[in-house]
């Protein structure tokens, strides 16, 4: 029997991408899945074709978005999906509204679900897993503030974890990056539309040039691997086609 049997996990941002494998995978194992994002449209498709799910449109961005979690379902696991698609210029033909676009969806969302987990808004043994980006340890120079707010994904799974420690917390605290461009996502697409353009190559030259892919389908693995598993030293870990990493 998988060890998510019965558990209540909540995916923030289902719809789409690896937000959409984490639910298919942790629905497989046998958990009571939540699957949240903002539009309707996407989660009722997704819905369709998972009649066990459950579904909550909801902006995870506000300030009562915990609250209104919560209001439904105390989870066990909380993956954090979600995310704006960052632009894809250089620095100088940014805004600052452009620039900032991940710092206000992306670390905005994981603060608040972060620091209500702190207050004790969740069981005993929960655990709170928030997905960053390879762009957290490499950079990403034509995606704007992307690459540090993905960082500080990481960084917020580590401070949270001390915190949670200092405080005798029964919870823990992941960040889990995926080391590489997924193109079958909505987001890998753009980056790679983005950087081809960039590079003045073809999008198709630019995937077959990466090494150690991993597919939406290998994070939720790694997903499946840190909610489950025995509780890890670390607190952040990069995922490639060969498995998991501590960063």
């Amino acid at each position: 029997m998988s060890q998510l049997q019965g558990k209540k996990i909540a995916v923030i941002g289902a719809s789409r991408g690896v937000g959409r494998a984490v639910t298919r995978r942790v629905l497989n194992e046998g958990a009571e899945v939540l699957a949240i994002a903002r539009g309707r449209d996407g989660l009722s498709q997704l819905q369709a074709s998972l009649p066990k799910l459950e579904v909550f449109a909801l902006d995870a961005t506000s300030e009562d978005a915990p609250d209104s979690l919560f209001g439904v379902m105390t989870p066990d696991v909380v993956v954090m999906s979600l995310g704006a698609i960052p632009p894809t210029r250089p620095v100088q033909d940014l805004s600052w509204p452009d620039f900032s676009v991940n710092w206000s969806t992306d670390v905005k969302a994981s603060f608040l679900f972060c620091k209500a987990a702190l207050q004790q808004r969740l069981p005993e043994g929960a655990r709170i897993i928030l997905i960053s980006s390879g762009a957290a340890v490499g950079g990403s120079p034509i995606s704007g503030g992307y690459a540090g707010a993905k960082r500080m994904q990481l960084f917020l799974a580590e401070y949270c974890q001390r915190e949670a420690d200092r405080l005798g917390l029964d919870l823990v605290f992941y960040g889990l990056a995926p080391a590489r461009i997924m193109p079958e996502t909505e987001l890998g697409k753009a980056a790679v539309e983005g950087y081809a353009r960039y590079l003045g190559m073809n999008a198709a030259d630019f995937v077959e040039g990466m090494t150690d892919r991993q597919s939406p389908e290998d994070v939720a693995d790694a997903v499946v691997n840190l909610a489950a598993g025995a509780r890890r030293e670390a607190s952040a870990f990069l995922v490639n086609a060969r498995g998991l990493a501590a960063v």
